[in-house]
């Protein structure tokens, strides 16, 4: 182990989704875990999967980087690689450093990475240690010199950083509480959070329910686990005055006109029963589904279709964007009159806590953790239950007094996870850890 003094203090970030061109909620947790990491004076290292030739010339790596990250993995593997694949010994796996000199343009993808000290890679990383454990039944380890004092790996990953302290954020246990509505393979899920729980230093959660379903559900030892909650990393609003001009040119929308919902297109975000009451509540204000389609979207936007050869009567007043970047989001998020996001089950619900930051007023549930996220400063419903969503809708585009009172108290509700009462969170926990 190395030294403890704090000028010996660095920690170790995996890049499982840090890059990814589109982002997700682990993405966006990852992005404020280094983000809140710098607000505590840490240097980091970053420890990523990209598939570059481990015998590329040290004076390319860069530029091989950051040419493939966020890149999707090649469609066709040569025989080669199928066996290179197929292949994966047992034993310690070195990470080869990328010198970053500045050659290539930040812009170029740089600009998707957190400020680090170093950067580390390891061809398919992520794809070998799952391999691996399924093969060997245990955690892959890597070793770097001089390795961190904590390795934070951001997501369930059967993987260990040799000389440091490795922890694991389970963000939550949905796939096991929710099991129809996740694609996992739910036996390999349960022994891998197990192996997880097992192998920890400690494990990092995002809210108090989640923590309850880890001690629950899995045994966890309740002293190794430690909810932080999360924040976000929606940008500020450019030009606040100009919006209504964006909203109207960009996409034809006017300033506080339409109802937004913001997620990915799968069963537990329950767009298919919003869709559906909103169809019912028959309401004039439209409705604009920004979220990229997942698993099982054929479902959720079924009533989108045609029945008996012609669309259903309202369906022209809902519009889909596929994806925007955040910035436009953020634009998005701040005009819309109301933010629905009546989830079946979240760990933590990032969505629901932007909407409460921008003083969009919020259609939420009573199920999961959002109920920790939105308090009272949301109109919360049981997801499930089709009335109570139509009515709430139709409360929501009626209603200016609550929609008023829900715009005033989100904002106040939601600084309790801003960014640095985060970075508090989990300079306490690291804290702590390191004196282990």
């Amino acid at each position: 182990m190395t030294d403890n003094s704090s000028a010996a203090i660095r920690i170790g970030l995996d890049g499982y989704n840090l890059a990814m061109p589109q982002g997700t909620g682990v993405a966006t947790y990852g992005r404020n875990l280094a983000a809140a990491i710098a607000e505590l004076g840490y240097p980091v290292d970053l420890l990523f999967g990209v598939n570059i030739p481990r015998k590329a010339d040290d004076d390319l790596r860069e530029s091989l980087f950051f040419g493939q990250l966020g890149a999707d993995p090649p469609y066709r593997l040569t025989m080669r690689r199928r066996m290179r694949r197929w292949r994966v010994h047992p034993f310690t796996h070195h990470m080869i450093e990328i010198p970053v000199t500045g050659r290539t343009v930040a812009s170029e993808g740089g600009d998707r990475l957190p400020t680090f000290e170093r950067l580390f890679n390891r061809a398919e990383l992520y794809d070998v240690c799952a391999r691996h454990f399924r093969r060997y039944g245990k955690f892959m380890t890597v070793r770097i010199p001089n390795p961190p004092l904590v390795m934070h790996w951001t997501y369930p990953l059967p993987i260990r950083l040799a000389g440091a302290r490795n922890v694991y954020t389970l963000h939550d246990l949905v796939p096991l509480r929710l099991p129809r509505a996740s694609l996992e393979d739910k036996r390999y899920y349960n022994k891998l959070i197990r192996a997880c729980i097992a192998q920890a230093d400690h494990l990092v959660t995002v809210s108090e329910k989640s923590r309850a379903d880890i001690i629950e559900l899995m045994q966890a030892d309740p002293e190794k686990v430690t909810n932080c909650y999360q924040a976000s990393d929606m940008p500020a609003l450019r030009d606040p005055d100009a919006l209504p001009n964006r909203l109207h040119k960009l996409f034809d929308l006017e300033m506080k006109g339409y109802f937004l919902f913001l997620g990915a297109i799968e069963p537990k975000k329950n767009l298919g029963r919003v869709i559906q009451a909103y169809l019912e509540a028959d309401i004039a204000t439209p409705l604009v589904i920004v979220g990229a389609e997942a698993w099982h979207a054929d479902r959720e936007l079924k009533l989108l279709g045609t029945a008996h050869g012609r669309k259903l009567p309202g369906v022209d007043r809902i519009r889909r964007i596929d994806y925007v970047p955040r910035t436009l989001l953020s634009d998005l998020l701040h005009g819309a009159k109301v933010c629905l996001f009546p989830a079946l089950y979240e760990g933590f619900g990032l969505p629901a806590l932007e909407a409460l930051t921008a003083g969009v007023p919020l259609l939420s549930s009573i199920t999961g953790a959002l109920p920790e996220v939105t308090g009272s400063a949301a109109l919360s419903v049981d997801p499930y239950n089709i009335d109570s969503l139509v009515g709430a809708m139709r409360k929501l585009d009626t209603d200016s007094d609550l929609r008023t009172r829900l715009a005033m108290e989100g904002p106040s509700q939601a600084a309790g996870f801003s960014r640095t009462a985060f970075a508090n969170r989990i300079g306490e926990l690291y804290g702590k850890i390191i004196k282990l």
